[in-house]
């Protein structure tokens, strides 16, 4: 089955980090450091860290970066726009390994009042931290310094952040189709909700039915959906990005926790196809690449150049990359008010002073439990394509 409609702007994706590491591996490709040169003010952007940032712009020891995925209404600024997917990652001082975790975007949280938006602070969800920081003309920086200060205060301040990226769904479609798509491991059995075809007609469309708060109900009549079987194959960027945006019908029944594992499985697995012979010895593959990652990023680099970023961080390569287990994958609901969230359990808000710490390692180490299932990236993982 072949994607033929324009995918929808949902951009729930924990995806940035992949395109960052993407962005990052340009310094090998032939001629990168030029490419970088070119495509700079296409992926650099300065401020939307505010009180959130780390000191002084250097990135000589460990960092920290907040990865944001959102969802925005395109040439709708009054519709706001939330942080669907958020990813603090961290690279220890000897730049030779990345973790990666991410925080439900149901977390509870103490927002802090923004004044320049009049938004007066309150405990809400955490994606409502760039709502209140993107509206009333406070836009992507705004909503990005907000949704900053908010993580940040989860470890009790102390976290700064070196750098940050915001993704655009529709460039990572080009993104991952300039890869030619990705290698992956299924480990649950996936039933796709957004995408099927009717059994008569053969026809693409949305399987089911969905009532009023999203949730997807009953099949419609002749449609079969999208299944994603357990194995490793080869995906297509349609599938790939289709995969990842699941979580209502997944073998586990583990929702968000399971989604945001999918998501950081296929980060994994998108670096190690940038990282692969096909792509760093192509001048041509390595400027479209290049090109895709300008119209899926926003990196806002605290004042440090694409040249040193990429400099610094070149010793990180999918084999080094850590994805690690929130609330050790389950669940931790509260209802107050009639209103459901996420709350952080203690290893996860400890892991957050780790990273403020550069304590990372050693904290993963004694927790075991937290690291996620590696099985997105195989050596060799056959087609079905």
């Amino acid at each position: 089955m072949k994607r033929k409609k324009r995918d929808p702007l949902w951009a729930r994706l924990s995806l940035v980090g992949g395109a960052f590491l993407v962005l990052l591996s340009g310094g090998t490709l032939v001629g990168g450091n030029l490419l970088l040169q070119h495509y700079s003010d296409q992926i650099a952007h300065d401020g939307g860290l505010g009180e959130a940032a780390a000191a002084g712009a250097t990135i000589d020891g460990p960092i920290n970066l907040l990865l944001v995925g959102i969802d925005e209404r395109v040439n709708k600024e009054e519709m706001g726009a939330r942080a669907d997917s958020i990813i603090v990652a961290h690279v220890p001082a000897s730049h030779d390994a990345l973790y990666l975790m991410s925080i439900p975007r149901d977390t509870k949280a103490a927002i802090p009042a923004n004044k320049k938006t009049k938004y007066n602070g309150g405990t809400d969800k955490i994606n409502a931290a760039f709502q209140f920081g993107y509206q009333n003309g406070g836009g992507r920086d705004g909503g990005l310094e907000l949704l900053a200060r908010t993580v940040s205060n989860l470890a009790g301040g102390s976290l700064k952040f070196n750098g940050a990226a915001i993704v655009n769904f529709d460039g990572f479609s080009g993104l991952v189709n300039a890869l030619g798509g990705v290698d992956m491991c299924v480990d649950e059995k996936v039933t796709s909700v957004h995408t099927g075809w009717n059994t008569k007609t053969k026809a693409e469309g949305v399987p089911y039915n969905f009532n009023a708060d999203g949730i997807p109900t009953s099949l419609k009549p002749n449609m079969q959906p999208m299944v994603y079987e357990v194995g490793c194959r080869h995906f297509a960027a349609w599938e790939a990005l289709d995969y990842v945006r699941q979580r209502d019908k997944l073998a586990n029944n583990d929702g968000d926790y399971g989604r945001q594992r999918h998501q950081q499985q296929f980060i994994k697995a998108m670096a190690k196809k940038a990282m692969s012979a096909g792509v760093l010895a192509n001048p041509i593959k390595g400027t479209e690449v290049l090109g895709q990652v300008g119209k899926a990023v926003s990196f806002y680099n605290n004042n440090v150049s694409l040249t040193d970023w990429m400099f610094t961080l070149k010793g990180v390569n999918p084999d080094g990359m850590m994805t690690l287990r929130t609330n050790n994958g389950q669940f931790k609901s509260e209802t107050i008010n009639g209103q459901s969230f996420e709350v952080l359990d203690q290893n996860a808000l400890d892991l957050l002073q780790a990273f403020s710490t550069d304590n990372v390692g050693a904290f993963v180490a004694g927790h075991p439990e937290m690291v996620a299932n590696d099985a997105a990236t195989p050596a060799t993982a056959p087609s079905k394509n």
